[in-house]
């Protein structure tokens, strides 16, 4: 098995959920007491937030380049950036280091074009939404376009994630805003485009297929880790 290495923290909340899935894949495919084999680096959330709320992506950039820097120095054979947002800087990590980085909007395109679905909506932070890192990476590396919320139901899905959700705070009346914005699209399926949306909202509440972005980057790290 490879040693994966983990850019997390941000937030630490949804950092958890991947450690965890990476643990129960290992599990699931190797049996026995078998776990991931796993280097991690858990930014200061707070330093990160305020450089993308003061358009400083380039000093953010510097921060996560020189951690997968480390993590591959102590071993780490392929990165992970276990954010969506923080994908901005994903050109910015892979020249650093000379392990692969494992793109998060590969894993998701992959699942989208299994499925069938045409026409998603993405749930994320304003900046996934809003810039072309993401939702352009979708369409000119695999031709996949996607739909997201009016401008009020952007800052809505916004504000939810990083007063409440990166502060581990779930609110049914959230959760419910959520499927509302949902449903009121006419989307054939959900991304769940920011790695705090799944601790809201699950397959099980959404009319739709959903596509859990941290559960598909997750196993595509693993998928690498095993082959």
């Amino acid at each position: 098995m490879k040693t994966i290495g983990l850019l997390g923290g941000m937030s630490w909340e949804s950092t958890v959920v991947y450690y965890q899935t990476l643990n129960r894949i290992a599990r699931e495919r190797l049996g026995g007491l078998h776990s991931a084999k796993l280097l991690m680096w858990s930014c200061d959330f707070a330093e990160i937030e305020a450089l993308q709320a003061q358009g400083e992506w380039d000093k953010a950039g510097r921060q996560l380049a020189t951690a997968a820097c480390r993590l591959e120095a102590a071993g780490a054979e392929c990165m992970v950036i276990a954010t969506n947002t923080m994908h901005i800087l994903a050109n910015e990590v892979q020249t650093a280091i000379n392990i692969p980085l494992i793109h998060i909007a590969d894993a998701t395109a992959a699942s989208i074009k299994f499925s069938g679905c045409n026409n998603p909506l993405l749930l994320a932070t304003r900046y996934t939404m809003e810039q072309d890192f993401y939702k352009g990476y979708l369409h000119t590396q695999h031709g996949i376009d996607v739909q997201i919320p009016d401008d009020a139901g952007r800052t809505l899905v916004h504000n939810i994630i990083y007063d409440e959700l990166c502060q581990g705070v779930i609110k049914d009346s959230s959760r419910t805003q959520y499927l509302d914005i949902i449903n009121a699209s006419d989307a054939d399926s959900v991304i769940f485009g920011c790695t705090e949306v799944g601790l809201l909202l699950s397959a099980d509440d959404v009319p739709l297929v959903v596509f859990d972005t941290t559960h598909l980057h997750a196993a595509a790290a693993m998928d690498f880790a095993l082959s």
